[in-house]
Order: C-alpha cells, then structure tokens, then sequence
C-alpha cells in the first residue's frame, strides 16, 4: 500500500524526543486511517531497526514469550530470532500493532519501558472497551494519541494539490475574499475531498483509478468491517443499526439523535453502554448538546442527547446508499456538479464534524425555542476558543439568513467570542461574522 505523509508523525517526533524512552506511545484510532502504515514509516525514518508484531497473525511462540517476563535477557533474545531482526539498544522500536487483540502484551509495557533498551508504540482500535482491559492492569507509563482519517491538508499532499490548500490558509491569514472565480474552483477541489474522504485505501484506490465506483467500493469494504467490529460487542446489532441509521438520523434536523426511531422500545438513557463503544471505536464524531453554552462547556452537556456523525465524509456519503447499488448514490453526482441541495446539506455538516475533531475540538450543539413561535433554533457547533465559546452555523443553501446565530449572541453576548457561518460561497464579513467557505475550516 502507498505511504502518504500524515501529520501525525509530527507528534511522534515529540514524543520521542520528549520521553526518551520513558513511556510507550499507544496511538488510537478507528480501524483502515492508517495507524499501521504511520507506526512503521516513523520506525523507519528515526530508528536504526525495528519489530513490529501484529497480534491479528502474530504467531503463538511470539505470543507465548510474554508468559514469563521475569528474564528480559531471553525475552529480548528470542524475540530478535523468531523475528530476524536486531535490536539496537536505545536505537530499535518495538511495535504492538492491534495491540487489544492481545492484552497481555500492553500490560507488559510497565516492565519494558521501565528496562529501558528499547522504545514501545502500540497501535489499537475499540481500545477502550471493557472486554479487552477487564483482566490487565493498564500501565500508567502509556502516554496516548489519537489519529483521525486524513484531514483536508493530508488529502491535498496525496493528490497533488497543496497549492489549493495554501490558496485557502493565504484567504484566512489576509481575511480577504480572492473572488468568486477562485472560490469555485477551491470549493471544486475541496468536494473532491468529501467524495474520496480521507481513508488512505480510499484515496490509494481514486488515485490508481480515477473511477469513484472503485472508491466506493473500497468504502463498502470498510464499512463492512466495522459492522463486524460493532457485532464483536454487541451481537444484538444495534449498534450497527444506530451507526447505520446517522445519515437518516440527521437529514430529520431534529435536535437530537433519536435512538426510538431506530430502534423499538428503545431509548438513548438505556443504550449508553453501547453508545459508548461505539464512540470507543472512533468510528464515529459525537455532538452533546450543550445545556448552557458558555466556558467550560464539557461540564453542562446532556450525554443523552447528541448527534452522531461518521469519523469520515467519504465513508459517509457511501453510508446514505450503502443498501443501493453505486449508480443510485445522487451525492456523487450532486458533489460533482456543484449542486448539492440544502435537503442533502447534511454531508456539509458531517464534514465540518469530521475537520473539527481531526483539529482536536470537542463537538457540542445547542438547540433554543423561539420565544415568538414554535419553531426552535439551532447552532450546528459550539467551540471552545480560550475562555469564549465560538458558535458555527453550517449551511449548504441559504446563506444569507443566519437568524439563530444572531439570536444565540443576544442570549449569549457576554460569553461569545467569534462567530462563524460556514457556506460555499466566498469569504466575507456579515457584521462581526465570519462567513467562510468549509475549505477554511481547519483555520479556525
């Protein structure tokens, strides 16, 4: 498979240099963004050797060395020769690939990093469900990351556009529109992006094909595999159902995922133990709503209410025809044309979902009635920027409204900071808001 350059071996580099060796790396994330692939392209670049064990095939005498760790002389030893490798003291990496596939060896982390010889990174999806942890002592000596699939800049390095990317951070750093011409061709490029998405087998396979069929078909794929990855923990399928069901989830607009109308009988206050495995597999970005919008916003949410976006847009707009065949999906046709209608403006939303997260942002929405009629208000996203709150309207037709964020603020002033509409039409201040093209969101 072709290795991309991901940002996150930035982060390696530092945790490197930073712990020389005093703590594992244990890097999460959901399965097929490339969490493999970046492990060991960082092994090659910065160590004289490495092993990587991936205990999905690893083989049972490998396994069988981490029964008895009380001679780490002969650990070491027979690891180099069932491996054919060479350790290099304070030179080699020893990786633990699917890592909770195989819990004895991430609770035998404590000892080696405390051996100090070598330096330790694990690779791990659905890490935190009880199932893999319940009978190991999580080494305190494990210092955590996490990964998201490849974000917009990371799309732009693998296809050869960088150059649209600098165009839109040049449009933020001098907040200044560059035309309208300008903006559709970035808005072009920057669909391309929520067609293909950011899966590196995904992007591997548009850039050896050219055929969105053949990328779709990727997606399938990968979908596929995390519906038998949520079956492992739930064999009732409702979890599956849940992830299946966000598309349709959030083309409702209502103020909440409503577990009910997925599943019968059921409701989300007694689903929270599988909501939150299914947040633990990354597999998903989750929105609460925000009780009181202000600073310190974590601690006034409502973990029953939320909605639930797909990790990736482009896993996601294979999601909202997964049951068809590939020629009924319309959002590739719309994508391409320039013509998505607002009724489909939830593929924008997703994506700003996906940017956010990928930038390290907790997602929180607010919902409000109107004090004059029936109808309710939203904000799609509510950050936080140091000790003010930015609300975030998202919008793929009518952008010349932006009612609830101007009634929000009246609520609010006193803590909102900047406000953002985010649109596909070129840059420009409505008063003290910012509407931005959503190719300028990873700049906020």
């Amino acid at each position: 498979m072709k290795t991309f350059r991901r940002k996150i071996w930035d982060s390696f580099k530092q945790w490197k240099q930073e712990s020389n060796g005093s703590t594992a790396l244990l890097v999460e994330g959901a399965r097929r963004i490339g969490k493999s692939t970046a492990v060991e392209e960082f092994a090659k670049k910065e160590y004289k050797s490495y092993i990587l064990i991936d205990f999905a095939f690893a083989s049972q005498k490998i396994k069988d060395l981490f029964n008895d760790l009380s001679d780490l002389n002969s650990f070491f030893r027979l690891l180099q020769y069932y491996t054919n490798k060479e350790l290099v003291e304070r030179n080699s990496l020893i990786i633990f690939d699917e890592v909770q596939l195989f819990p004895p060896a991430r609770q035998a982390i404590k000892l080696l990093v405390k051996d100090h010889r070598y330096d330790y990174m694990e690779t791990g999806s659905l890490i935190s469900i009880k199932e893999n942890v319940k009978d190991i002592l999580i080494p305190s000596e494990e210092r955590t990351i996490q990964m998201f699939p490849m974000d917009y800049e990371e799309f732009c390095w693998a296809t050869g556009q960088s150059e649209a990317y600098e165009m839109g951070r040049s449009i933020w750093k001098e907040k200044k529109s560059l035309g309208d011409n300008v903006n559709h061709d970035l808005m072009r490029k920057f669909r391309l992006y929520m067609i293909v998405g950011g899966m590196p087998q995904a992007v591997e396979a548009f850039l050896t094909t050219n055929n969105f069929s053949k990328v779709d078909a990727v997606k399938r794929d990968i979908l596929k595999l995390y519906e038998n990855d949520f079956m492992k923990f739930d064999s009732t399928g409702k979890v599956s159902l849940v992830f299946d069901h966000i598309p349709a989830e959030l083309n409702k607009n209502s103020s909440r995922y409503q577990i009910s109308s997925v599943i019968d009988n059921a409701r989300a206050s007694t689903m929270l133990e599988k909501l939150s495995k299914l947040a633990a597999s990354k597999t998903v970005n989750v929105a609460y709503h925000a009780n009181k919008p202000e600073a310190g916003l974590s601690q006034n949410i409502d973990i029953a209410k939320f909605k639930l976006f797909v990790c990736d847009t482009g896993l996601f707009v294979t999601l909202c025809f997964k049951d068809k065949e590939f020629t009924e999906n319309i959002i590739y046709e719309k994508l391409l044309s320039d013509k998505l209608p607002s009724n489909l403006g939830y593929v924008y939303e997703n994506v700003v979902a996906q940017m956010l997260a990928a930038k390290g942002d907790k997602l929180y929405y607010y919902t409000f009635p109107s004090e004059t009629s029936n109808h309710n208000y939203e904000i799609d996203f509510i950050i936080s920027r140091k000790n003010k709150i930015c609300p975030i309207e998202a919008k793929a037709a009518d952008y010349h409204k932006h009612k609830s964020l101007d009634i929000f603020t009246e609520k609010f002033s006193r803590y909102t900071g900047t406000r953002f509409l985010v649109y596909t039409k070129e840059f420009r201040k409505d008063t003290d808001i910012f509407c931005i093209p959503f190719y300028l969101v990873p700049f906020i």
